[in-house]
C-alpha cells in the first residue's frame, strides 16, 4: 500500500511538471512552422535583410487580451548566431514574451504572428537584458519585404530591429513601437530543465538546442548559413 501512495504521489509532482513541458516545446514546434511558412512566401523577408541579421525572433499567435484598451500578450523564442561576433551557425532558442499595448489595435481581434530580425550586435546585446522596449531601448522598424528589397535603404541602415506580421494569411511589415520583450525564464527552465538564463543560451553557449528546437534551429542554418553583415 505504501508503495502504491508513493506512487500516486510522485506521479501528481510530475505530471504537471510534464504537461508545462509539452507545452513549451509545442511552442517551439509552432514557431518552427511559422518560421518556414514565412520563408517560403515569394514577397516575405527579403534574403540579404535575414543573412545580414544577427538573430531572430519567432512569437507565434500573438492575441489581443484587452477589448478596448488594445493590450496584446505573445509568447514566442528568438535566436543568436553563435560566435563571439555573431559569425557562427545559429544557436539554441531561447524563450521570450511579448507583450504591448499598441499591438492590439493593429491585431484587430485575430491572432497575429510576429518575425523579428535583429540587426546589429546593440540590437542583439538589448533582448539580451532583461526587459527591452522598442523604440526607447531598441530602436524598431517595420521591415521592408520581397526578394528584390534593398536592406541599404534608410530605414534599414538606422533600425536596430525590423518587425513583420502575419494575420488572415496577409504578411508585411509592421511597427511595434512601444511593445516590450522580455525572456522568458520560467519557460525556459521547463524546456532546459534547469534554471538558465536568456545570456547563458543566445551568448554563452551554456546549452545545446534541444529536440523540440532542433526544427527551427534546422530552418535558418540552411536558409541563412552565413553572416553577410559588414
Amino acid at each position: 500500500m505504501r508503495r502504491i501512495l508513493s506512487a500516486i504521489l510522485l506521479t501528481l509532482l510530475v505530471a504537471p511538471l510534464l504537461v508545462a513541458q509539452d507545452k513549451e516545446e509545442e511552442r517551439l514546434a509552432e514557431a518552427a512552422l511559422v518560421m518556414e511558412e514565412i520563408l517560403n512566401i515569394p514577397e516575405g523577408i527579403p534574403q540579404d535583410l535575414l543573412d545580414k541579421a544577427e538573430c531572430v525572433g519567432v512569437i507565434p499567435s500573438v492575441k489581443k487580451i484587452a477589448i478596448g484598451i488594445g493590450g496584446s500578450y505573445g509568447r514566442g523564442a528568438f535566436l543568436c548566431r553563435s560566435g563571439e561576433t555573431f559569425e557562427g551557425p545559429w544557436g539554441a532558442p531561447a524563450m521570450y514574451r511579448l507583450e504591448g499595448g499598441s499591438i492590439g489595435f493593429q491585431l484587430g481581434g485575430t491572432a497575429t504572428d510576429f518575425v523579428l530580425l535583429v540587426m546589429n550586435p546593440r540590437g542583439a546585446n538589448a533582448i539580451i537584458k532583461s526587459k527591452v522596449k522598442l523604440g526607447a531601448d531598441a530602436a524598431a522598424a517595420a521591415g521592408p519585404k520581397g526578394r528584390t528589397a534593398e536592406a541599404s535603404t534608410d530605414v534599414t541602415m538606422r533600425a536596430e530591429i525590423l518587425t513583420y506580421s502575419r494575420a488572415r494569411g496577409l504578411f508585411a511589415g509592421v511597427s511595434l513601437q512601444g511593445s516590450t520583450l522580455r525572456p522568458d525564464n520560467d519557460s525556459n527552465r521547463k524546456i532546459y530543465r534547469r534554471p538558465v538564463e536568456a545570456r547563458e543560451i543566445l551568448r554563452e553557449g551554456a546549452v545545446s538546442t534541444p529536440a523540440a528546437g532542433q526544427r527551427l534551429v534546422g530552418l535558418l542554418n540552411q536558409h541563412s548559413p552565413k553572416n553577410l553583415s559588414d
